[in-house]
This record gives C-alpha cells, structure tokens and sequence, in this order.
C-alpha cells in the first residue's frame, strides 16, 4: 500500500510499504477513504523527531470502510463506514469505565511514562502505525471505531477523530456560562471549532485571537468577535475593554507549542530539534523549549476566578507558570488529551442531519491526493494558499 511516512526533521514521503494485516483478535482492517493532517503532525515534522524513526506512518485523522475484523471484534464489520479515534483505548479498564478514555490503562506507554497509545505518533505513544495511508490496522477495534451513516461526504463525520471531540471537550472544560464570554487563542482547525462549540454551548460572546488573514476570514462567518495580534499591542488590555474590565469568564487555548513566543524560545525548539536524537530528548524532557506566548495571553486574559481550558498540545518542559498571578486571580485550569468516545454521543446527532449547525461543513480548504502529501505538509506548515485544514484522499 502507499503510505505518508516520517524520512526526517522537515521531511515527509509517500510510499509502498506493506499492507497491514490482523495480528489480534480484537484488530480491524479500514480501507481508508479520507485523511486529515492535524496541526500536531507538524510538530512530528519540525521538532519531535527525536522520537521517530525512519519509516514511521504518520495520521491519526482518518476514517474510512472496514474491510476485516477479528474475531474478537463484533459491533462492527466488513462494509461499515467508520471513523478511527486519535487515541486507542479498550473500553473496559478502570480509567476508560470513568470515561478517560485518553488515559486507557490498556494501551498505556508505560515504558515511557505516558497515557493511551496514539495512531501515528511517535514512542512515547507506542509508534503506532498512523492512518495517513490506504490502510490502516486497528488495535482496540472492539471498542474504538465509531460507526457513521451514509448521506454526507466524509468531511462531516471525519473530524469525529480529533478536531470535533477535542473542540468540544475544549470548551466543556471552559466552564462556559451561559451569555458569558469566551476568548480562543488560536484559529487553526481546532480554534475554529472550539469557538463555533462555545457559541453552541450558549456563550453570548465568542472573541478569537490570531494574524491569518484567512483564519480571522473564517472566524467571521461564523459570528466570531476577531482580534489581530498584529494590530494589537496588548491582547489582555483589549479583552479587558470588551468585558467591563474584567476579562473573558473562559479562554480555551488551541495554540499550544507552535505559538510565537520569545526568539530564544523558538531558536531553542528549532535547536532542540535538530540535535542528535538522546540529547534532542534531554533537551525537549527538561528544558524549557515550549513557546509560551498564547499561554500568556491567556493568562492575561482571563477574569478573576475564571477557566482556562488549555486544549493546545505543548511538548516540553515549558517556563514556569505565573504562580502568584494564577493564585491570586483564582484561576482554574484543566489540560489534556481529548477522550475522544466521551463526546462522540453529544456530537453525532449534531452531523447526521440536513442542517449543520457547528458548521462543520466550512473547515476544509483543500483536498489532495495521498501523493501529495509532502507538499501539502509544506503549505500547512507555512500557511500558504489559505491553508487552513488539508484532508488527504487515498
């Protein structure tokens, strides 16, 4: 089959690898039929390289036909439309009846002290084989995939994979209180989505922060207030002006490590990144290479005894917290992985319909053949052409 696969820092190729076959009972084979690349990918292909080898199939966006099922595996079966979560979780243990579904004792990594194993994601979440391919095998298939219904292109159902029930936990972590105000840090894909799910959820007002012509553009349809860090000096002073003073009652930050912070710190992830790969992972555990700007802002930004939920995916050891500001202003915070079954329920009835109210339907900007994968890594990756979510066509 053809395959993204990671060749190195900055360099990603397509190609034949073998086709993936049933190891367990509990495995399924997916014909895949779209594929997304996540704003995460990019930091596989700049920076986490340490943690990578040559070969690596990248994605955990996909969805597509089930071709085969092991016997361990009945909810599903050849010829049903599914989409795969990002995280593979079993359904049963103790973390996932809690519904922590991120965090399955099952798959955990224990070897590298981290949560559930994830599609496409280097070591430290299993090394996976990902879903940027034609087909994909499937651990955990007994539970995870989720079954979708003809009627709709993919688009409205792929991101049931990441960007729709990480958005949505996103902002049900905001605490978000009806007629209250929301700031999002960030439009990329899951800014997007967040802010469009806080407004669902009963927000009065939606305000977004970032410098992509496009991605304030996109924002604006969907009723979102836009600020342009370009045009404005101080992003806290201008929330605090449009709140009575007080700032946002929740913030959501879908930044994460890819946020433009200090030279220092972005020279550091570049260096990080390129040293070789022991030292490139002492660095990234221990030093403080994670971009710290749309923390901050949203640090500013939020009102006393408010929530921010921080939903981007950072990588490192990042500089410390303001401790005594978050202290004195009361602040709660909530992070981590989306448990992607926990919302699949709330959402899909959302999709399956005629209307589209979390305007599903306006997030994709292009769809390219598998093969050009490469390229559209580098348009994403630069933002080029009003990228602003890529899906992949096998």
């Amino acid at each position: 089959m053809r395959a993204l696969t990671w060749q190195g820092t900055g360099k990603v190729a397509v190609e034949n690898v073998p086709d993936p076959v049933i190891q367990e009972p509990t495995d399924a084979i997916i014909r895949i039929t779209s594929t997304a690349i996540c704003g995460s990918d990019l930091h596989l292909y700049d920076v986490l390289g340490m943690y990578l080898d040559s070969g690596d199939i990248l994605g955990h966006e996909p969805m597509g036909i089930v071709e085969e099922v092991g016997a361990g595996v009945t909810h599903i079966k050849p010829g049903d439309r599914v989409v795969i979560p990002f995280n593979i979780s079993c359904g049963h243990c103790w973390f996932c009846r809690k519904g922590f579904f991120a965090q399955c004792e099952t798959t955990q990594v224990k070897e590298q002290g981290k949560g559930a194993s994830l599609f496409g994601y280097t070591r430290l979440y299993g090394q996976v084989p990902g879903g940027q391919a034609e087909y994909l095998r499937v651990p955990q298939a007994q539970f995870g995939p989720i079954k979708v219904p003809d009627g709709h292109p993919d688009e409205r159902y792929l991101f049931l994979s990441d960007v729709l029930t990480t958005s949505w936990q996103a902002a049900q972590w905001a605490d978000i209180e009806p007629g209250g105000t929301v700031l999002v840090t960030g439009l990329g894909p899951i800014g997007q989505m967040s802010a469009r799910i806080a407004r669902h959820l009963g927000a009065g007002r939606v305000l977004a922060v970032d410098n992509v012509p496009e991605r304030l553009a996109m924002a604006e349809r969907h009723g979102i207030e836009v600020l342009d860090f370009d045009k404005i000096d101080d992003i806290g002073a201008a929330v605090r002006d449009a709140t009575s003073g007080r700032g946002a009652d929740s913030v959501i930050e879908a930044v994460g490590m890819e946020a433009h912070g200090t030279p220092f710190q972005s020279a550091a992830m570049k260096a990080a990144g390129l040293l070789p790969d022991p030292l490139a992972r002492k660095a990234t555990e221990t030093f403080g290479v994670d971009r710290m700007g749309a923390l901050r802002t949203a640090f500013d930004s939020v009102r006393r005894a408010g929530t921010i939920s921080i939903i981007g995916v950072y990588g490192g050891e990042a500089d410390p917290f303001p401790m005594m500001d978050l202290f004195d202003k009361g602040v709660t915070m909530r992070m981590g992985q989306a448990h992607v079954k926990q919302w699949v329920d709330d959402i899909l009835p959302l999709l399956t319909g005629d209307t589209d109210p979390l305007g599903v339907d306006d997030l994709v900007t292009h769809r390219l053949p598998l093969d050009e994968a490469p390229q559209a890594y580098e348009m994403f990756k630069r933002k080029e052409d009003g990228c602003i979510k890529v899906v992949l066509k096998p």
